[in-house]
């Protein structure tokens, strides 16, 4: 007689604790399961768009695999660099400029401020331990956010640069020419990063740094300057993306968290130095979430960002166990 009620007392509890699931998330999905089955021109829709959103993320990863590659440092500021690059571009629209040109002014800007943040901070911790620079980084992702709050407020902020959108299939299929331009400057830029890696002397500088510091050091390279410059190129592509999140949706003071994981996601498939994988993998990204974020609704496209991520993760772990290597 005593156990019953005891079960029914934590039976209550638990319906308190924990609402009870409904079926309207489920009958959501389905029904927009059925949608792209019975009209497969959304399917093309979702993925067209989703590979022109994926082009911003390629940017950002750009930074990310280089900072990581060369610096051994994982940039958990990586998001705040791409949310200031939005804040930039606005500041250029009050100014009365297109916001196109926002996108080379927030490049310049975020490049002057990464090497200043290399000179007071990363200059510090760039040859100690790994640990030690996510704590710098993740300070900086918190300083950078806080600044902005006070400045701008919290307020989400958005700019419509009027550049209008293209359609096809009569009008089922909507291209926005801002995605159209994110996508040529990705592989405008990740040329340019390749030739520049190539060919230009300080790029074989940074190549000669990323294989081995100590012996470049050797050489007569200036280790530091490589350093403080990679770091200036990672965030000028971080800003040149925030250039464009802001005008293809809205930028907002918290808003660098997911695309710091974005970034760290492309490049742990891709792999440091893979460049084409990085196009694919960040392209891939945004086709993916494009999907989830229609099927699930956008209120759960987050949170498959952060699943796709510990999945991602738990795939890399297991494949470099099987090499009998780890992830540094």
């Amino acid at each position: 007689m005593g156990s019953k009620p005891a079960s029914l007392a934590h039976t209550t509890l638990a319906s308190t604790l924990v609402p009870p699931l409904t079926n309207t998330n489920n009958i959501i999905m389905l029904d927009n399961l059925t949608i792209l089955i019975d009209a497969p021109v959304f399917i093309v829709d979702l993925l067209v768009n989703g590979i022109l959103i994926g082009a911003i993320f390629v940017l950002a990863a750009y930074g990310m695999a280089l900072v990581w590659g060369v610096m051994n440092i994982i940039n958990v500021a990586q998001g705040e660099y791409v949310m200031l690059g939005g804040f930039v571009t606005l500041l250029v629209v009050k100014a009365g400029l297109h916001p196109l040109w926002g996108i080379p002014i927030a490049a310049c800007v975020l490049f002057i401020l990464g090497l200043i943040l290399y000179r007071l901070i990363l200059y510090r911790v760039v040859d100690r331990d790994i640990f030690i620079s996510l704590l710098a980084t993740f300070g900086i992702s918190i300083l950078l956010a806080q600044l902005i709050n006070q400045l701008f407020g919290a307020d989400v902020q958005t700019i419509d640069p009027g550049l209008g959108t293209w359609h096809f299939m009569d009008g089922m299929v909507t291209v926005s020419v801002t995605k159209v331009i994110a996508f040529s400057l990705a592989l405008g830029l990740g040329l340019c990063l390749w030739f520049f890696l190539k060919h230009a002397r300080i790029g074989q500088a940074i190549r000669a740094t990323a294989q081995n510091a100590q012996a470049a050091r050797i050489l007569g390279i200036d280790t530091h300057r490589v350093y403080a410059i990679t770091y200036g190129i990672n965030a000028a592509l971080c800003g040149t993306a925030g250039s464009l999140v802001i005008m293809a949706w809205a930028v907002h003071p918290y808003m660098g968290l997911p695309y710091t994981v974005r970034s760290f996601m492309v490049v742990i498939v891709a792999g440091l130095g893979n460049l084409p994988g990085v196009v694919l993998a960040g392209l891939g990204l945004g086709a993916a979430e494009n999907f989830a974020g229609f099927i699930a609704g956008t209120e759960f496209q987050i949170a498959f960002v952060f699943l796709l991520m510990i999945a991602i993760l738990i795939w890399r772990n297991r494949a470099l166990k099987r090499q009998r290597r780890y992830l540094k």
